[in-house]
């Protein structure tokens, strides 16, 4: 009976010993600047640039080119499951604020918010508008033989 018991407990114990986990351990990925809707309510049409800054911090692209545009991306991805992508743009005049662009929603009881405008995504236009005669070759030039 003893005998049994050891062999049972023996044979528990080795197999606890051999347990490997099929799965590799993953890691929460936090990319760009994490902005919540709480700091996107704190903004009010008229703040300065160095308001803004101390509100949502260092954006993550300043623009060369549009110097009144601070870019705010924030990337996570929790441990294996379905990532979060948030986006959002301030738009100065001059050194005052005057809208925000992105994919924040903001709580129906704050009035005085500054509105939030869709994102450029949804009505991009191209750059350069193609026209049908520069895509056709010129085929009308006299060609040089050697």
């Amino acid at each position: 009976m003893h005998l049994k018991i050891l062999l049972v407990l023996v044979a528990v114990l080795l197999s606890g010993c051999s347990y490997i986990p099929t799965l590799p351990y993953k890691i929460d990925i936090q990319q760009g600047n994490v902005v919540t809707e709480e700091m996107v309510e704190k903004l009010k049409p008229g703040m300065s640039r160095s308001q803004v800054r101390f509100v949502l911090g260092t954006p993550l692209i300043t623009d060369v080119f549009h110097a009144d545009r601070w870019d705010y991306f924030y990337y996570f991805a929790p441990r294996g499951s379905v990532s979060e992508k948030r986006k959002l743009t301030v738009i100065f005049d001059g050194d005052q604020l005057s809208h925000i662009e992105g994919d924040f929603t903001l709580s129906p009881a704050s009035d005085d918010l500054l509105p939030i405008t869709p994102s450029l995504d949804e009505n991009r236009q191209p750059f350069i508008e193609e026209q049908e005669d520069d895509l056709k070759p010129n085929i009308t030039a006299p060609v040089n033989p050697l």
